[in-house]
């Protein structure tokens, strides 16, 4: 990490403040629809939690789907849609489609 060689240990303190900072921007700014994320950064909050669930098991250690949705969203998945979530526009749907061509 550093020049004076910080070791694994900082490298991993660093990337996990990194996600958590990641997370509480996300949990904040919940005007921003996963559709805009995944338009625009090819990745959204249930991304991210699928990526925590992956990251866990290959640790061995088992979490839930719904249970890695809540570190993200710091609530249910069917609480922030309920929430926040609105309707897809048709602009935003027809550019997910067309980034998600094969």
């Amino acid at each position: 990490m550093a020049a004076d060689g910080g070791g694994d240990a900082l490298k991993t303190e660093v990337e996990a403040a990194a996600f958590r900072r990641l997370v509480e921007h996300l949990r904040e700014r919940s005007d921003v629809q996963n559709i805009d994320l995944m338009n625009l950064g090819g990745f959204c909050r249930n991304c991210l939690s699928r990526w925590y669930q992956e990251a866990a098991r290959e640790r061995g250690v088992e979490v839930g789907k719904e249970e890695a949705r809540e570190v993200v969203y710091g609530m249910s998945y069917s609480e922030w849609k309920e929430r926040y979530q609105t309707e897809a526009t048709p602009e935003q749907r027809e550019k997910w489609e067309a980034s998600h061509k094969n």
